[in-house]
Parts: C-alpha cells; sequence; structure tokens
C-alpha cells in the first residue's frame, strides 16, 4: 500500500472540511428553511459559530478549506489529474481554479470569524460578486454569461454523477454499492443548485438587476416555488447532504496525485 504524502494529507482535510460544510448547509436548508433562513456556506458557519467550541471547529474547517484550495490549485495549474490541454482540459481546469478562487474566499471567511476578525454573515457571495459584475462594462452581459458558466457546471456536476465519472478518481470497494449511490445522488443535487443559481444570475443580467443573483440558498428557496417544490426542494436539500457524504468519501477513497518540485518549476512559466 503506497505510504500517504503530506500533500495527500492536505487534500483529503479539503474535503472533509467542504463535506462538513454542506452537511451543515443541508442541516440548515432542512431544519431552518421553513422559518426563512438562508442556507448557504456563510450561513452554515455562522450557525456553526453560535455552538459550544464554535470558534475552534470553524477555525479547522477554515484549515482544511486552504488544503482544499492547494489541492484545486494542483488540479488546476499542474494538471494533477491529467485533464490535458485540449479545449476540455482547459474549460475543467478553468473550472477548477475558479473552485480555488471560491473557496480561498470561504476559508479567508471561516478563519476571519474564528479568530474574532470578521463581522456580519458577510452575505450572499454570489450576489456579491453580482453586484460587481454589474458595475462593470457590458455588466449585464457578463452576468449572463457567468449564469451560463453555472449552468454547464451544473450539468457537468450531474453528468458526473449519473454517468458515474467520479469512480475514475476513487477507489471504492466494489461491495459498497450504497456508498456509491449516494454519491450519484449527491453530485446531481449539487448540479442541481449550481445550475439554478445559473439561472438567477442570467436573470440578474436581463433585468440588469443585481439583487436578482443569489446564493446556494436563494436556488433551494426558488426550487420550492415550483410545482411540487415542496418535494423537490427537501429531495435537493437531501441531496446536498449525500453531497457531503461524497466529500467524505472522497477524503477516504480519492486518489491524489501531489505536484513536485519539477512540476512546479516546469509550470511556472506558463502561468498567465
Amino acid at each position: 500500500m503506497p505510504q500517504t504524502t503530506h500533500f495527500e494529507t492536505l487534500a483529503k482535510s479539503g474535503y472533509v472540511a467542504r463535506g462538513v460544510v454542506f452537511l451543515l448547509i443541508s442541516g440548515l436548508a432542512l431544519f431552518s428553511g421553513v422559518a426563512g433562513e438562508n442556507s448557504d456556506s456563510k450561513s452554515a458557519l455562522a450557525t456553526l459559530l453560535e455552538q459550544p467550541f464554535g470558534r475552534v471547529w470553524v477555525g479547522l474547517i477554515g484549515l482544511g478549506l486552504f488544503g482544499f484550495v492547494a489541492w484545486r490549485l494542483a488540479q488546476s495549474l499542474l494538471d494533477s489529474d491529467g485533464h490535458g490541454s485540449n479545449a476540455r482540459g482547459r474549460i475543467t481546469r478553468a473550472a477548477l481554479f475558479a473552485s480555488a478562487v471560491t473557496y480561498f474566499s470561504l476559508a479567508v471567511y471561516a478563519l476571519g470569524h474564528a479568530v474574532g476578525m470578521g463581522s456580519g454573515t458577510g452575505g450572499s457571495g454570489e450576489r456579491s460578486a453580482a453586484e460587481w459584475i454589474m458595475s462593470q462594462p457590458f455588466g449585464p452581459y457578463i452576468a449572463i454569461a457567468v449564469g451560463l458558466g453555472f449552468v454547464a457546471g451544473g450539468g457537468i456536476a450531474a453528468a458526473k454523477g449519473i454517468l458515474r465519472k467520479f469512480e475514475k478518481y476513487l477507489h471504492i470497494p466494489a461491495r459498497q454499492t450504497a456508498t456509491t449511490w449516494i454519491c450519484v445522488y449527491g453530485l446531481v443535487a449539487r448540479g442541481v443548485v449550481f445550475a439554478t443559481t445559473g439561472l438567477l444570475f442570467i436573470y440578474a443580467g436581463i433585468e440588469v438587476d443585481a439583487n436578482q443573483a443569489g446564493s446556494m440558498g436563494d436556488a433551494l428557496q426558488w426550487l420550492r416555488r415550483l410545482p411540487f417544490g415542496s418535494v423537490i426542494y427537501v429531495l435537493i436539500a437531501a441531496g446536498l447532504a449525500a453531497f457531503g457524504i461524497y466529500n467524505l468519501v472522497e477524503a477516504r477513497y480519492r486518489i491524489v496525485r501531489g505536484p513536485d518540485l519539477s512540476e512546479m518549476k516546469d509550470a511556472l512559466p506558463k502561468l498567465p
């Protein structure tokens, strides 16, 4: 059995942290959503802060998320998963880099609040991003493009689950079929929420109103207003818990190929 490297430990601690965040989000959606509370990543961490030893737990999550950021950078900049440099590979790696940026922001938020330097809940990161985009030249068109990217990302996540493409990077024992189906469920639910968030961005661009964009919690509430919305809401909210479990499965079985010094030196001149 190969020896676990320090980088592998760092990456897998990141998966644990992300898994915990999504389990918290699901809990908020299922138990607090009735009261109208938002169920996004920052709200989940803010709720955890209020619990006994909350600062300690949030601080540990923040540190773990920095490990996840390091792994995402290795995947995107150093192509640790071997996506390649063709058009499809570059798009995938660009999405992984965007994920690194997103989780870096969340990690900073978590550590800032853990040491008492944060203030408030920080609001919806997606809506703040939409406000910044709208203030730029051709902002509404950029918002629509970002929304289309979210929709595409949601479709890719759902397809990754339905087609079980995630198994390429996981060594799940064959006897654990239930674990595999939980992963499928989680990825599909995450894809639906991601795509719905994209639709909100598109609508914000069309209406030229950043307030129409929303967070994961807003996407869940939008789904709730659909026909049979209560059933859809519960299925997707529970699916986010499955996505949290999927991350814990990745922490256990993910194949992590850490970068070495020579790869980093070769990659540096290629950075934009």
